[in-house]
């Protein structure tokens, strides 16, 4: 299904649990995705290609969210 066919979707937590099922729904409902992560790398990584092997576009992003300053 393509119903987010053009969007982009940035979600946060997307290493793991809810935020890892989110991300890969937006994708398979055509979202391009970005898997943002504070701790869990491998996760995002293993998100990204999960959305991938499944014909979606996803990338990892490392990013502390609840902080206003870049590291």
């Amino acid at each position: 299904m393509n119903k987010l066919k053009d969007k982009v979707a940035i979600v946060t937590g997307a290493s793991k649990g809810v935020g890892a099922a989110i991300a890969r729904q937006l994708a398979a409902d055509g979202a391009l995705v970005v898997a943002n992560y504070a701790s869990s790398r491998s996760g995002a990584e293993k998100v990204v290609a999960d959305i991938e092997a499944a014909g979606g576009t996803a990338i990892a992003v490392d990013a502390d969210v609840t902080r206003k300053t870049v590291r």
